[in-house]
């Protein structure tokens, strides 16, 4: 029951987070910002409105904001939300769970291809492109955590005996992988500095520019499932930042949910004070995270042993 009650919060607060970013960010602005339950507005006016396709378009078209959503959603049932047990949980799901997130995007990107839009086409490269850099990182972040842990599964990345965390053992080496997993977040989720979602320029868009002809209902799936992204990835910080397992359910998925919000906090405070970098910079930044993944190996090679 724990496990259920975890997830369904967490699925229905993944749209009001997001506007936590846009709060910090209007904060460093000195505006108001928008309310915090904008995104929960904007998904019930676009699943109001209809769906406009293009002569030019396929089923596959339509079936890009589908797979991409319900693949984004698979990924919160399979991790241990708020310390709790994922209602699914298997040994090597880790693989699968990584996979799905690629094949969601894999959808998109035929989606985006399907429209027989140049630009579409040029932002598909980029997407393509930087998540094949960022793609190193999370197999090096999940080799590591095998070698702590002997599991290849979330429930036992952070619920089992040799829980990840900053406070075990290895907490000063996780430090280093925080910081990896971090670059990984704004790089997956199209975020400043490898991506800003605020620009209407065609020819730096990543992410905006592959779900320009998307409308409607179509529309409000790609962002839900952008929205379930991202909380995966801060859920995934906040297992790891978070050294503390209470007793009280409650209380425990306060502190989670409590972590996470200071993760989306920190995000708007980087895309306030950081400019979207020039995209021959961008696979450096990327590759700086697996850097600190893979000197991190390094150093626990010895250690193990």
């Amino acid at each position: 029951m724990e496990s259920v009650l975890a997830f369904c919060a967490a699925v229905l607060i993944a749209p009001m987070l997001p506007a936590v970013i846009q709060k910090v960010k209007a904060l460093f602005a000195g505006k108001q910002g928008p309310p915090l339950l904008i995104n929960y507005y904007t998904v019930i006016k676009l699943f109001r409105k209809g769906s406009v396709y293009s002569t030019s378009t396929s089923f596959v078209f339509q079936l890009g904001p589908v797979v991409g959503c319900c693949t984004s959603l698979m990924m919160l049932l399979f991790f241990p939300l708020a310390g709790t047990a994922p209602l699914f949980s298997f040994h090597g799901d880790v693989f699968m769970l990584f996979y799905l997130m690629g094949l969601g995007r894999f959808f998109t990107i035929l989606a985006a291809l399907d429209t027989a839009s140049p630009f579409e086409g040029m932002g598909a490269a980029r997407e393509a492109f930087f998540s094949t850099l960022a793609e190193g990182t999370i197999f090096a972040i999940l080799i590591l955590f095998f070698r702590f842990s002997g599991s290849l599964s979330f429930q036992e990345f952070f619920t089992g005996t040799n829980a990840m965390n900053i406070g075990g053992e290895h907490g000063a080496l996780l430090l280093l992988v925080i910081i990896a997993l971090y670059i990984v977040m704004l790089t997956e989720n199209s975020r400043v500095p490898v991506d800003d979602p605020a620009t209407h320029l065609e020819l730096t868009m990543i992410h905006e520019v592959m779900i320009l002809d998307h409308s409607g209902p179509d529309l409000a799936l790609i962002e839900l499932g952008a929205w379930f992204k991202l909380l995966f990835y801060s859920a995934f910080l906040s297992q790891i930042l978070n050294p503390l397992q209470l007793a009280d359910p409650l209380m425990n998925g306060l502190l989670f949910f409590g972590i996470v919000t200071l993760i989306y906090m920190s995000v708007g405070v980087v895309e306030s004070i950081t400019a979207r970098f020039r995209m021959n910079l961008v696979p450096k930044f990327i590759l700086t995270s697996f850097a600190l993944v893979f000197f991190v190996i390094i150093l626990t090679m010895e250690l193990i042993q």
